[in-house]
């Protein structure tokens, strides 16, 4: 059986990724292809679990050292459970946000060592890589302005704007570092935009 691709979509807040992450599995389906939407943190019961303590308001202090490791204690619970299974099953994993992620908020915005980082990666993930990593980009004052439209805001959507700054340079390095992987997109357009851009990088994917 053919393994079946993984696409990932990635951006700071408020660039849309919930309302593409529908639209990028509706194309998808629409082409005949079995598909499986999922998340990170989160994917499975445990997962999900460890989401709720990454993205929760606690009295105790989550250190950053705790939270690399449950970030990649949940992706090793996901990549087991769902993604690795789908993939071999033929169908096509579309993920909101994954190791690129990591890297963006963790080692940017933490300033965590990216050498620590991508030993769990290679620990945790040998050599599962996206096929496609659509990046959402526009201004962090931007994306801000349109996450405080929504609900409450979880731990991280309260970190200070110079932090997504630094996430947000991180996603662009990296995509300008692996550009076969990656797919820019200017999340700054009307919606119809985005998904025409959208569109075409996944028919060009559904092509291959």
């Amino acid at each position: 059986m053919t393994m079946g691709k993984f696409i990932t979509l990635e951006g700071v807040e408020g660039v849309g990724k919930s309302t593409n992450i529908l639209f990028i599995s509706k194309h998808i389906q629409a082409a005949g292809i079995d598909i499986v939407q999922t998340r990170e943190p989160g994917g499975t019961e445990i997962a999900e679990k460890i989401r709720d303590i990454l993205l929760s308001h606690n009295e105790e202090k989550l250190c950053n050292d705790a939270e690399l490791l449950l970030m990649f204690a949940a992706r090793a619970q996901h990549i087991n459970q769902v993604i690795r299974p789908a993939l071999a099953a033929g169908k096509w994993v579309i993920c909101d946000r994954f190791t690129d992620a990591t890297y963006a908020y963790q080692g940017g915005g933490r300033d965590f060592p990216i050498q620590n980082i991508a030993w769990l990666e290679a620990f945790v993930q040998q050599s599962l890589q996206p096929d496609l990593t659509i990046l959402l980009d526009l201004p962090v004052s931007i994306g801000l302005a349109r996450a405080a439209k929504r609900s409450a805001p979880d731990r991280f959507e309260t970190e200070q704007k110079t932090f997504f700054e630094k996430v947000r340079q991180v996603y662009l390095q990296r995509a300008a570092d692996d550009s076969k992987r990656f797919n820019i997109i200017d999340a700054s357009q009307s919606l119809a935009d985005v998904q025409l851009d959208i569109a075409d990088s996944l028919n060009k994917l559904v092509q291959q």
